[in-house]
């Protein structure tokens, strides 16, 4: 009962999100204690109105020239914060050999007046599952599509490869210096230790 209640308050807020009207859920009474919806009130619905994927079934694309990384406006922009993102089951294919190649990847960067929407950047990024190309050439391509789209104040991306003929291969870049007054912690990927 309570998770029929919960599904369908969902739905509706759903259903007028992706119809572009403000969305309101206005307070259940509790049943038995139990269960009690909170208000959810969004009356600008606007930066969410040209988005394509999200709220849709969508395939992943064939490759990562195909994909559509979508932004939205940000709602926080003229405030410092740092955004991370973590693909820990990145994969792509050896352009030579056809192998696949796995990586674990965190991308962070300081929004300006863009963030990326992220189904498109998981679809993005699973896009490159049978995308032939090196490990730098892969890392590098992500992070440039993304300063591209969304023009942040920082980014910066990790590619932490596991082995590929007994060697590991790390990437990393980033844009320039960090800005000032924006905690930027560690990536946390310590290297690669095998079974040592």
């Amino acid at each position: 009962m309570r998770f029929a209640l919960r599904q369908s308050v969902i739905f509706s807020f759903k259903e007028n999100l992706l119809k572009g009207r403000p969305a309101t859920v206005t307070p259940l009474p509790a049943i038995s204690g139990h269960l009690r919806v909170l208000e959810i009130r969004m009356s600008d619905m606007s930066i969410y109105e040209n988005l394509t994927q999200l709220g849709t079934s969508t395939g992943l694309p064939e490759d990562p020239e195909r994909a559509v990384l979508e932004k939205v406006p940000n709602p926080q922009a003229g405030t410092g914060y740092m955004v991370r993102f973590v693909a820990p089951e990145f994969t792509s294919l050896c352009p030579i050999t056809g192998a696949p190649d796995f990586a674990h990847l965190v991308i962070d960067y300081v929004p300006k007046d863009f963030l990326v929407e992220s189904k498109s950047l998981k679809l993005f990024l699973g896009s490159f599952r049978n995308h032939g190309a090196f490990h730098e050439d892969c890392t590098i391509s992500i992070a440039k599509r993304l300063v591209d789209l969304l023009q942040p104040d920082w980014l910066r991306i990790g590619g932490y490869w596991y082995p590929r003929g007994g060697i590991p291969i790390d990437v990393f870049y980033q844009t320039g210096t960090a800005p000032e007054g924006v905690w930027i912690p560690d990536q946390g990927v310590p290297p690669y230790r095998g079974r040592g």
